[in-house]
């Protein structure tokens, strides 16, 4: 079977990237190639290096970019090694990069990952499907602190005392092995009131596991800061988040690129600018259009910063 993944805000994303025919740029977040396709299209003797550690994503990008062009490089690898990874093969600057930090829809869509709440799937949750640390792993073996460390940091939930602890419970009379597993426990923990509530139950619990399994919020800051520091002049680096957590820190990384730190109640005259130019103040949102046509453009957010 055939999973389509639409990219979230691509005329926005490409357009921002004001990319030069010639230049180096990196999408970090490959995917199904959807960005990939269009940075490439768009490069005459420029050269695209594109990251990602899903053995699907690879494959399934391959046949669309090899169409387009053979100007680019495949690296299997997660983003947040996207500073050794490129300079082993000698690229120690780049012209552009894009980070679509949404997971891709065929992720969700193919019920043996795990990843939705939708589907009745073994607990699994890894992009990186070579890594020992899966939801199932965290769900069973994890403490009853943690468990709630987790929920509230990553997924903001206000049950998730009463989540861990049904959680505890459960597996002390059997494993949890599926989502759906899951899915019924969350249930059992929340008031009657919650369940009445639009929207999924187990969305941000899920969310916070998607993010613990994965390491993605330490993963992405470091991405971050590296990509920045090899960007060149009049570079430009986008940026689409899909919840507060990842857009938090992409603004406070770009906010601290681009202005210059004088310290309170000292006089001084301002010679030198700031490296970074920051070219959104506030993050782009999807049109009507899209959100009209695209249900997982709604929670997106677009940051874009340039190297004076």
């Amino acid at each position: 079977m055939e999973y389509v993944h639409k990219s979230v805000m691509l005329e926005e994303a490409i357009n921002n990237l004001n990319i030069k025919p010639n230049g180096i740029y990196v999408d970090a977040t490959t995917g199904g190639g959807g960005h990939s396709s269009h940075i490439l299209a768009k490069l005459t003797t420029g050269h695209l290096y594109c990251f990602d550690q899903d053995e699907y994503a690879y494959q399934r990008s391959k046949d669309v970019l090899d169409k387009i062009s053979n100007n680019y490089t495949f690296i299997k690898a997660n983003f947040v090694n996207i500073k050794e990874e490129l300079n082993k093969l000698g690229v120690t600057h780049i012209d552009g990069i894009l980070y679509d930090l949404g997971v891709s829809s065929f992720q969700f869509d193919i019920p043996e990952r795990g990843f939705s709440y939708n589907y009745d799937a073994p607990l699994d949750m890894r992009m990186n499907q070579e890594q020992d640390l899966s939801a199932k792993v965290i769900v069973n073996t994890y403490s009853f602190e943690e468990l709630v460390r987790i929920f509230y940091r990553y997924g903001e939930d206000p049950f998730s005392k009463q989540i861990a602890r049904a959680i505890e419970k459960a597996r002390a009379i059997k494993p949890i092995e599926t989502t759906f597993d899951l899915v019924d426990i969350i249930k059992s923990a929340l008031p009657a009131k919650e369940l009445r509530k639009k929207g999924h139950p187990a969305k941000q619990i899920f969310q916070a596991l998607r993010i613990a399994v994965n390491d993605e919020l330490r993963v992405f800051e470091k991405s971050i800061v590296d990509a920045l520091e090899m960007l060149n002049s009049d570079g430009y680096a986008v940026v689409i988040t899909f919840h507060s957590l990842e857009d938090k820190i992409c603004k406070n990384v770009f906010r601290e690129s681009s202005t210059i730190d004088i310290p309170d109640g000292v006089p001084m005259i301002i010679k030198d600018e700031a490296p970074f130019e920051l070219i959104t103040r506030k993050p782009i949102t999807a049109s009507e259009m899209e959100l009209s046509e695209n249900n997982r453009a709604h929670s997106a957010k677009m940051r874009v910063i340039r190297k004076r």
